[in-house]
């Protein structure tokens, strides 16, 4: 996601969450109040300061509008200051609530900013932000100082005329209650319409200042190409890293053991004068030498099968058929060899369904289809067992989902219970 889009769902800090009667009672003394009141009174401030830096220059310019340089001059002067006062806001509202309204992208050059749309909403910003600012500091602080005012009726009321203008006396001990009780009420309501301005503010920083939606779409079309590129690869260094251990167990710990079983077997063969434990020690260490020789080469052909490297898919899938006890017919359509990656991918969608296939279905034959379609690598295993297969049970076509995934592809499986089972696994030509 972008910067702007994430900050959207941000809380600010200046803003409270709870409610209920104890935190509306406590909200006149809570920071996260006084917090919402300084932004507001900063944002008249500013607001008042940058409208009347932005109205200087024009009316400067057009005072000497008969001159060609002074509209021009001004023109500069007016943008230079909008790009000081925006600089301002920005940091007003990000030191207030935390949230950057334009986020954290890097803004425009100096002299390519004036040519953007974005600095004519920012012009516009300051007519519309600078009232609207000014308004709302000044309803802010009629309420507070209104509510502090007549909370403290009973200290000043005696200083008040005997009669008011209402016809009223003020001094009376009714007059002085209700106003007391008024002032606490707006005492009370003042945080409410702090908060409610400082969103209110935030939301026209936002809309003026912040990205638009061709750039928030750029920004998150350059997020999704940057994502896409980091998850290739990764897909692609987790897959030379698979190929790495293969050939350091292939060229290491298989050929000690290699060499550990031939001694072995060697030592079965001539030491036949040895007693009978010794000789049934070695024997049983040159089966366990053979059994661990048989495992590891299973392991390094499950990990990255070196066919797969050396001749490709058609060559790795007829090994991998002629391997499994179930008869299975290979077709293999592709007009050139996939990405490493891919080729790995499908090799072990491929080994893991005829594991389940031999395992699972009780079928007697099985099939499985490669072809390019419509721009997909298109991949089928099919068998005729008695299907009840689901994506959802078990750890095995979990994990082929999430390998499918992990390269955007697409992962299908139709196994009605009675069978046939069909898997359809959809891949992109190339990461």
């Amino acid at each position: 996601m972008s910067d702007s889009v994430a900050a959207v769902v941000v809380m600010p800090r200046g803003f409270p969450t709870r409610a209920g009667i104890g935190a509306w009672c406590r909200s006149p003394i809570r920071a996260a109040t006084w917090l919402a009141t300084a932004q507001v009174a900063a944002g008249g401030a500013v607001g008042l300061a940058g409208l009347a830096a932005v109205a200087m220059p024009i009316a400067v310019g057009i005072e000497l509008a008969r001159s060609v340089v002074a509209p021009v001059l001004a023109l500069v002067v007016i943008l230079a200051v909008v790009r000081g006062c925006v600089v301002l806001q920005r940091s007003r509202v990000t030191v207030f609530t935390g949230v950057d309204p334009a986020g954290s992208r890097p803004g425009p050059s100096w002299w390519r900013w004036p040519f953007t749309a974005g600095a004519w909403r920012q012009v516009g910003y300051h007519f519309v932000a600078g009232p609207v600012a000014i308004g709302m500091a000044t309803l802010v602080g009629a309420a507070w100082s209104g509510g502090l005012l007549l909370a403290s009726a009973p200290v000043h009321a005696w200083t008040l005329p005997p009669d008011g203008p209402l016809g009223w006396n003020p001094r009376a001990p009714l007059a002085v209650a209700a106003t007391t009780v008024t002032g606490l009420l707006l005492l009370l309501l003042a945080p409410a319409l702090a908060t409610a301005l400082a969103r209110a503010d935030l939301a026209v920083a936002r809309a003026f200042l912040g990205p638009t939606r061709r750039q928030e779409r750029a920004a998150l079309d350059r997020r999704v190409s940057g994502l896409a590129a980091s998850r290739a690869a990764a897909v692609e260094a987790a897959d030379a890293e698979r190929r790495r251990i293969e050939r350091d167990l292939h060229d290491g710990a298989q050929q000690r053991l290699v060499s550990l079983a031939m001694n072995l077997g060697i030592a079965r063969a001539m030491l036949k004068d040895l007693p009978e434990p010794a000789r049934e020690i070695i024997a049983g260490s040159h089966e366990e030498a053979k059994l661990a020789l048989t495992e590891l080469r299973g392991f390094i052909r499950d990990l990255h099968p070196a066919v797969l490297d050396e001749l490709g898919l058609d060559a790795a899938l007829s090994g991998l058929a002629g391997r499994t006890p179930v008869p299975v017919d290979v077709r293999v359509d592709l007009p050139e060899r996939l990405a490493p990656a891919l080729e790995s991918v499908a090799y072990f969608v491929v080994s893991e369904a005829l594991t389940n296939v031999v395992k699972h279905s009780g079928a007697s034959r099985a099939e499985v289809n490669l072809a390019q379609k419509d721009g997909r690598v298109v991949l089928t295993v099919a068998d005729d067992g008695h299907g009840g297969a689901d994506t959802a049970r078990g750890s095995g076509l979990a994990g082929l989902s999430r390998r499918v995934a992990s390269v955007d592809g697409t992962l299908s499986l139709s196994s009605p219970t009675g069978g046939p089972t069909r898997l359809t696994v959809e891949l992109p030509c190339a990461l």
